[in-house]
């Protein structure tokens, strides 16, 4: 007949199978480390291959000939054509926008005016003070304060190309933490156009 006491304290020693026990509790913890580093790896991937290929177009596009319609569309579609090989799901948005040089394009400031009053926007007439003075550079009449005009500008003016791709996670990381089942990678990238032509002068006029 076996003990009790000496069969409890040989089970209490009996380390058999303690890997397998061990090895259900981290396997969840490692996968779900591997499923984020994964997720991060791809998404590094995609914002380096869209800035690749937004650098290489952005360049192109200031040539004289980017002006036309047709090759902007072009050009638009070789980022598309590139995101799409590496995630055909995605969903491709660009844009352009042009200041008149790059410190204008760094503050996204479209227009630049006088701020009189110092209050952070162009403001009209004041009883008998005069509206703040702005430059119109896309002649519209109006003044702009980012991004007045999305296209392309014309010559010696920079231009801000953005690109941006959302797809849906290729590690369903989201199933497990929670947050977005979407990734929004985006590049940017501000060139001048080249000195085909002499940059346009824009009117002094005041704010209304």
């Amino acid at each position: 007949m076996i003990c009790p006491v000496s069969h409890l304290r040989r089970i209490a020693h009996d380390e058999r199978g303690a890997t397998i026990v061990e090895f259900a509790i981290v396997a969840p913890v490692m996968g779900l480390l591997l499923l984020g580093a994964f997720d991060v790896a791809h998404t590094l991937y995609m914002r380096a291959a869209l800035q690749g290929v937004v650098q290489k177009v952005a360049r192109d596009a200031t040539l004289e000939s980017g002006l036309s319609g047709a090759t902007q569309t072009a050009l638009d579609d070789k980022v598309r054509n590139q995101i799409k090989t590496l995630a055909n799901n995605g969903t491709v948005t660009i844009t352009r926008q042009w200041y008149r040089n790059y410190a204008q394009a760094a503050n996204s400031q479209f227009e630049p005016y006088t701020d009189t009053n110092h209050n952070g926007t162009c403001d009209g007439p004041q009883g008998l003070t005069p509206g703040e003075p702005y430059e119109d550079s896309n002649g519209n009449g109006r003044w702009d304060a980012t991004g007045g005009n999305l296209n392309q500008g014309g010559a010696k003016d920079a231009v801000l190309y953005t690109a941006a791709v959302t797809y849906p996670r290729f590690f369903p990381l989201n199933n497990f933490i929670g947050g977005s089942s979407t990734t929004t990678v985006r590049a940017q990238t501000i060139l001048r156009n080249q000195p085909y032509g002499d940059q346009g002068t824009p009117a002094v006029r005041s704010c209304t």
